[in-house]
């Protein structure tokens, strides 16, 4: 696994107990950081942190929820210090139905936890950031929120709402030493799969140029690079990991 250069940094991974979350703890790990998994999934968090090398903290945290962010927040840095990197990994797909057939429960607890939860987290950790003068925040969109899956309206509108979100926020603090930037990755095979019909997983896949799905690594390295130090410029930007699927 290539390391990169997180040493004595404290990093909070939003559904760190699995998929890409889970991926992105083990590179920072691997890198150095002292890293803080926020997951829902009490049971598996705590057996994921557990069974890993490093410094690590198991959170029981709805993002949807501030209240419960700002404790999760307040737990961190008790434990592992003041928080230099977040990367919000945490989500869910939701069914697959056209607009009209769409369940209204299913749209406002989508947008709930995809976008608003996004606010939450960005929100908590930002001034502690803007007061040490450093940070860098990764929000995980997805190629839904460029391209609109069909079937998949609240999926693909929550997730627009990051990138617009993301591009905000990294502007509000370009004069400072924070980078937030998000990335739109293709589908990787994860629980979040779980969620979805085979006809939509079949649908994503024929829409990827590479002709397979993301590996989870793949996107860590990515997340990885962009929560270091040597990201010093770069904000407020959106990071193809589409293999080729996105057209801008």
């Amino acid at each position: 696994m290539n390391a990169y250069d997180l040493k004595g940094k404290t990093a909070v991974v939003t559904g760190g107990a699995q998929g890409i979350g889970f991926a992105v703890v083990q590179q920072m790990l691997a890198s150095g950081a002292r890293v803080a998994s926020w997951d829902m999934q009490e049971e598996r968090n705590q057996t994921a942190m557990a069974n890993l090398q490093g410094e690590t903290l198991a959170c029981l945290c709805d993002i949807s929820n501030m209240g419960l962010v700002q404790d999760a927040l307040a737990q961190t840095e008790a434990a592992l210090g003041p928080v230099d990197i977040l990367v919000n990994s945490a989500g869910i797909a939701g069914p697959n139905a056209p607009v009209q057939d769409y369940d209204d429960a299913a749209w406002g607890q989508i947008i709930t936890i995809n976008l608003t939860g996004t606010y939450h987290v960005n929100k908590a950790v930002l001034p502690g950031m803007q007061k040490r003068n450093f940070g860098r925040i990764v929000n995980i969109a997805s190629i839904a929120g460029k391209e609109g899956n069909p079937n998949a309206c609240a999926y693909s509108a929550s997730k627009a709402g990051v990138i617009g979100f993301t591009k905000s926020a990294g502007k509000e603090n370009a004069d400072k030493n924070i980078a937030i930037n998000c990335v739109t990755p293709a589908a990787a095979r994860t629980p979040i799969f779980d969620q979805m019909s085979e006809e939509h997983i079949d649908y994503m896949l024929s829409k990827i140029p590479r002709a397979r799905f993301l590996e989870v690594e793949e996107a860590a390295h990515m997340i990885t690079w962009l929560v270091s130090a040597e990201n010093s410029f770069t904000t407020a930007a959106v990071f193809d990991l589409s293999g080729g699927r996105a057209t801008y």
